[in-house]
């Protein structure tokens, strides 16, 4: 069969020979499984006897697989249900995963029980973190939190605002930079997935299933909490995130993880935390339509701009950047 894909055909010749090793593997049927705002592609391929598989395909010019492979055994022997990894080809960019199934928490939490899901998600979270070793990933450090905040103007202002910063609003804005970036290299470290979020989280067995963590790093203990809390596609009202957090935050304590002593300090550094994150994700999703052609994203960055908003209202110290969204993003 010819395709007008050259890394589809090779995918599907180097799977041929992946699944000699299953029964009935010599027989296989591919299709898209989804899609996400990388390069990297998914496909399931399902036997004739009905078992499936995940391949991923990571252009080695664009995407290194290694990380994800070396994430995967750190959350298997931290006990969270990640994807087995059962064939790579590292050089070519490809490899067989186990198969999570089809309910993402994304499309589940409004329809299901959001605190049986919540509270599996949590629990799933605090192991990760417990099983935290030095020198098995990269630092959250200075340089990388910069790197991301800087996508913000770059890429959501300048490019998708078309609005160039007056010296007195570039110095706002990096007073601002400075705020967080103190903040989130203050807190204690921890593994960080650095996507914990409902559309990479799994219904399954035990549940929940995690994907997408080959970005993994090890930083501040609040990035993944408020990464699952204040989502990109999906909002909670105030309270229910309030009450949410608490319950992390209690079983935290007990588990003898460094989250902060008084939950008022812990609350702080997550919104900040958050705020971080929100900034970052601003610029993602306008470098995503704009470099990469993905339109969708930018559909959500009215929810990223109302996080943004609440979070710059509650604190003193982060009104100019309140008054510099008004003034370019009103």
């Amino acid at each position: 069969m010819i395709h007008a894909d050259d890394r589809r055909s090779s995918l599907e010749h180097w799977l041929g020979q992946a699944l000699r090793a299953e029964p009935g593997g010599e027989r296989f049927s591919l299709t898209p499984a989804s899609e996400d705002a990388s390069f990297r592609r998914y496909f399931r391929a399902t036997l004739a006897d009905g078992r499936s598989f995940i391949v991923m395909d990571a252009p080695p010019d664009k995407e290194n697989c290694r990380p994800f492979v070396h994430v995967a055994k750190l959350l298997a022997q931290a006990g969270v249900h990640a994807p087995q990894v059962h064939a790579a080809d590292l050089a070519a960019g490809f490899l067989l995963l186990s198969d999570l199934g089809t309910r993402l928490y994304l499309a589940e939490l409004p329809q299901g029980n959001p605190d049986a899901l919540m509270r599996d998600a949590i629990d799933a979270l605090i192991r990760w973190q417990l099983a935290t070793q030095p020198n098995e990933l990269p630092p959250y450090d200075e340089a990388l939190l910069r790197r991301e905040l800087n996508l913000f103007p770059e890429w959501y202002l300048a490019r998708h605002r078309q609005v160039s910063l007056t010296r007195a609003q570039g110095e706002a804005l990096e007073g601002i930079f400075a705020t967080l970036v103190r903040s989130a290299l203050a807190q204690p470290s921890v593994y960080v997935h650095r996507d914990y979020m409902p559309r990479n989280l799994m219904v399954s067995d035990p549940n929940p299933g995690v994907l997408d963590f080959q970005d993994a790093v090890i930083g501040p203990i609040t990035y993944d909490v408020v990464s699952l809390m204040r989502d990109a596609f999906i909002s909670w009202e105030e309270e229910r995130v309030l009450d949410w957090t608490v319950r992390y935050w209690e079983k935290a304590r007990r588990a003898g993880l460094p989250v902060a002593a008084d939950f008022a300090d812990f609350w702080r550094a997550f919104e900040w935390m958050g705020l971080q994150r929100h900034l970052k994700v601003l610029g993602i999703f306008a470098r995503i339509n704009y470099r990469d052609g993905k339109p969708k994203y930018l559909e959500d960055t009215p929810r990223f701009l109302a996080y943004t908003r609440a979070a710059a209202k509650r604190y003193g110290e982060l009104a100019p950047l309140l008054r510099l969204l008004d003034e370019v993003a009103p």
